[in-house]
């Protein structure tokens, strides 16, 4: 139950964070593109309870991480965007989704950035999760923060409508076929479970192995340098 509370409390701050920017990041550059709605509906809060959707936020996650799933994510209350309303839709819908995976990214460089300070620092004992002292808490949760900002770039940079990736893929095609890819929107929510769970079970295809995993460990390695392991094993608590 101790192990259980500490790696609830680890995950939870970083992935709220997360998730909360990633929203505000959409709605203040669609606010400096023209689209005033978010910030109507003062939604430009980093306040966690304007952001929070119960199942996303909170349930998916902990389920996730206490099931050693091998797959994490979540999610936050959409920030509303209205695209009719931006300057020159086409171009500014490219940059307001491409302005959350962006943001976790810069997240994930700082938090890798001030891992890296706080453990070269401290005690190496740190590294081994043998002392509970104050800072250990910090450095877990600096590590989940690495791991979770990265995951949420770059997974929804996959470009498949409703995701960051699909809108950014939208902007960049020619109108005619932007129309046509954007037809897609109303199914994608389902061709997204049938990627994550249908067709790792029927056909044993999983992206998350196969394409996702690569591209995080990758760039778990390059930011968080010596202490890579540090943040993989953060995620096995």
């Amino acid at each position: 139950m101790e192990k259980t509370f500490l790696t609830i409390s680890i995950m939870l701050v970083p992935i709220m964070f997360a998730v909360v920017c990633h929203e505000v990041a959409h709605g203040f550059v669609a606010w400096r593109f023209g689209d005033p709605t978010a910030r109507m509906l003062g939604r430009l809060t980093l306040n966690p309870i304007k952001h929070i959707d119960i199942i996303g936020t909170i349930a998916v996650p902990v389920f996730l991480v206490l099931s050693h799933s091998g797959i994490l994510f979540g999610w936050a209350k959409p920030v509303p965007v209205t695209f009719e309303n931006l300057r020159n839709p086409k171009r500014d819908m490219i940059w307001v989704s491409a302005a959350g995976p962006i943001t976790n990214f810069v997240i994930a460089i700082v938090s890798a950035l001030l891992l890296r300070s706080i453990v070269a620092l401290g005690n190496p004992a740190f590294l081994e999760f043998s002392k509970i002292t104050f800072i250990e808490p910090i450095i877990l949760m600096l590590a989940a923060s690495v791991y979770f900002n990265l995951l949420l770039a770059i997974f929804n940079m996959i470009p498949l409508p409703p995701l960051d990736g699909g809108h950014v893929l939208m902007g960049l095609l020619p109108q005619r076929q932007a129309y046509a890819f954007a037809k897609l929107e109303k199914h994608g929510f389902l061709i997204l479970i049938a990627l994550l769970f249908i067709l790792p079970s029927l056909l044993g295809i999983d992206i998350f192995r196969l394409i996702i995993y690569p591209i995080l460990y990758t760039g778990i390695f390059v930011l968080a340098g010596p202490q890579a392991g540090l943040v993989l094993g953060a995620m096995h608590l």
